[in-house]
């Protein structure tokens, strides 16, 4: 069974252009591995500049599997040079009944 996830990345300081590429990169390279599924994920920005990532993991065992996996890691290299991983709830936006956010198209 899948595994939706909301993942949320708070840009470090002048790496937003960084974190941008990243995220352009995630569900392609995720996909290419076949850890995620063929659904659709989204991407959308809060007002203070994070990015929030929808997306659904193939299952639990495909999670741990990105762990050991040479081509996701070199890419969480590059989140962890670009960004902080926050939860939902720190993102204000969150705290709204119906939040809304920009939507990011690559």
């Amino acid at each position: 069974m899948g595994v939706i996830v909301i993942a949320c990345f708070k840009p470090k300081e002048g790496k937003s252009e960084l974190l941008i590429e990243a995220v352009k990169e995630h569900l392609p390279i995720l996909r290419k591995e076949g850890l995620i599924t063929d659904r659709e994920g989204i991407v959308m920005r809060s007002k203070d500049g994070s990015i929030i990532e929808v997306f659904e993991w193939k299952s639990e065992e495909a999670i741990n599997k990105a762990h050991t996996n040479a081509s996701v890691l070199k890419l969480w290299e590059k989140f962890e040079e670009a960004c902080e991983y926050i939860p939902l709830i720190n993102i204000e936006e969150a705290k709204s009944l119906f939040p809304g956010f920009e939507p990011v198209k690559f």
